[in-house]
């Protein structure tokens, strides 16, 4: 075994168990035990300066993934999210519904267990067919028309922005994201550890280290959240949905609406979401111990019908 090899596997475990240990938040010490052992074996003649530098980049690079992400950060991340949304979809053009949808949002954000972002939350309305409804970090929330039109009373619509809503709550996307640095960060490890990069590999590396958040705005895009991450998103949204006056079933309405619209294998819901039968079964009992709501005063579906007319296209 080469000096370089041996080195890493001298470090790499005790790092990453330091690493580990820390809850994601030892990057001071994960980096420090990497200096010290890389110096020692320097000192020693075990490595050289070069395969030194090479383990403590290795180390670098792990304890980058564990930085805490902060409020303006999950912002900035979000907003790239939604640039690549908007870069696919055009937003409906109609003042008055994204200024309803912006109110009824507010509202259910403000009953969330986290009512403020940095930014704040914003919605707003895709001019799309797709069955769908996106929750970037940070609070930005995109609906399409076509599951606008799914919804047949502002209580079914209120469902789908509470479960959306319940996305920013829990952090599902920065959950996401920080497992998928840390992925980039120890396959790094294992290029390290294979073979002693040089100059323009190393860089190369490195850069694709550094974009990988950019990569994972688009995965969240493409394959959804985690089946553990809509049961945590859909229960909040029964939470929001009975702390606001709405009905929490209003939530069921919309997830065999759902289940009647979808398509397999399509781009919208049924592919980046657990089967709406499944889902149905979860909520289903935590609805079943809270009160009834009452029944809706008949002015809130006058408003819903004047702000959910939605142009032709």
């Amino acid at each position: 075994m080469n000096a370089a090899r041996l080195m890493i596997r001298l470090i790499l475990p005790a790092a990453l168990a330091i690493f580990s240990a820390a809850g994601l938040t030892g990057c001071a010490s994960l980096g420090k035990v990497t200096e010290v052992v890389a110096a020692v074996g320097v000192a020693t003649g075990q490595v050289t300066e070069e395969q030194a530098e090479s383990a403590v980049r290795t180390a670098t690079a792990v304890a980058k993934a564990s930085e805490d992400i902060t409020p303006e950060q999950e912002y900035y991340i979000g907003r790239s999210v939604a640039a690549t949304l908007l870069g696919k979809y055009k937003p409906v053009d109609d003042a008055e519904l994204t200024e309803y949808l912006n109110t009824l949002g507010q509202a259910l954000a403000m009953a969330s267990d986290r009512p403020e972002t940095f930014g704040g939350y914003r919605f707003l309305v895709l001019d799309s067919d797709e069955i769908n409804a996106f929750a970037a970090p940070g609070g930005l929330i995109l609906i399409t028309r076509g599951m606008l039109g799914l919804c047949r009373n502002e209580d079914q619509l209120a469902a789908v922005l509470a479960h959306e809503i319940g996305h920013v709550q829990h952090r599902h996307g920065l959950q996401s994201i920080s497992k998928s640095r840390i992925t980039a960060a120890i396959s790094i490890a294992a290029m390290e550890a294979g073979k002693q990069l040089g100059g323009k590999d190393l860089a190369e590396a490195v850069n694709a280290f550094e974009g990988t958040i950019d990569d994972v705005t688009q995965t969240l895009v493409v394959n959804g959240y985690s089946r553990a991450a809509e049961r945590e998103a859909d229960l909040a949204a029964v939470r929001i949905l009975h702390r606001v006056g709405y009905n929490p079933n209003a939530l069921i309405e919309m997830l065999e609406a759902m289940g009647r619209g979808l398509k397999p294998g399509g781009l919208d819901f049924a592919k980046t979401h657990p089967k709406p039968s499944d889902r149905i079964k979860v909520v289903r009992p935590e609805i079943a111990r809270l009160a009834a709501p009452p029944a809706p005063p008949p002015k809130r579906q006058k408003r819903f019908d004047n702000a959910v007319a939605l142009p032709a296209k």
